[in-house]
């Protein structure tokens, strides 16, 4: 069985809410635990772990659990294999937001959770039109605050000797084909303007996640989303994100 925690927010609850199942109908067994506080930063993260807050709630396999929980209590609950950090949002992009915060949190998992990889979650840019506060933060420009999502994830990346799960690679990538174009008609990738549309952007998420950690070809699953608000599944547009996710992830 394949462990992994998910120390984030509603971006790590959009990544892993699919997870489960398509890891399912790929025949592998494995636990996902989301640890979601809604806009949660590092530096909040932080916070929580000095006070050892059961602020959490501890979502289970794409659903809510009814559990609340702190950090501590869930790195000490499993032998974990991946652990994933993110920061919030709208300070992806801002390499000063990370620190200290985010070396703190790696020492304190390597502390209860030695074993574990610990993993960057790659957040993404915000839609095109998005109303979000914080967009001004990049001058709202998805382009701008993509390429500074990505820059500095590279620069975490080599500082602290972490892999990223490259999520904000993908969604950008779907957005430049035709299908979720949205600019000139295609379907957003985002449901608000910054969380993931509820099907095809979370699918893709989820899909970028399972490629990346169990090592094998999304091509052929068979696992797809229900339908939502009767709109039906658009399986060209399913298939569209499995070979952008394979392409990136190769």
């Amino acid at each position: 069985m394949i462990k992994i925690l998910a120390i984030g927010n509603s971006f790590s609850q959009d990544a892993t809410t699919y997870l489960y199942d398509i890891a399912k109908a790929a025949g592998r067994d494995c636990k996902i635990v989301n640890l979601y506080i809604g806009g949660c930063s590092l530096e909040t993260h932080w916070n929580n772990i000095i006070t050892n807050a059961a602020l959490y709630e501890y979502e289970l396999n794409g659903s809510f659990s009814g559990r609340m929980i702190s950090i501590k209590d869930a790195l000490l609950e499993e032998e974990w294999d991946y652990i994933t950090l993110q920061q919030v949002s709208g300070n992806s992009g801002i390499l000063t937001t990370y620190f200290p915060y985010i070396t703190q949190i790696s020492e304190y998992v390597k502390q209860y959770a030695p074993m574990a990889e610990q993993l960057l979650h790659q957040t993404w840019a915000y839609e095109v039109d998005s109303l979000h506060p914080d967009f001004a933060k990049y001058d709202g420009d998805q382009e701008k605050m993509y390429r500074a999502i990505e820059d500095t994830y590279q620069i975490l990346s080599k500082q602290l000797y972490l892999r990223i799960i490259p999520c904000g690679k993908v969604i950008q990538s779907l957005r430049s084909s035709s299908p979720f174009d949205y600019p000139n008609g295609g379907v957003s990738m985002c449901r608000d303007g910054f969380h993931m549309n509820l099907i095809y952007g979370r699918y893709a998420l989820a899909a970028t996640w399972f490629v990346f950690l169990f090592r094998q070809s999304i091509l052929d699953n068979s696992f797809l989303p229900s339908a939502i608000d009767g709109d039906p599944i658009q399986r060209d547009m399913i298939n569209l994100i499995k070979e952008t996710v394979m392409q990136i992830n190769g």
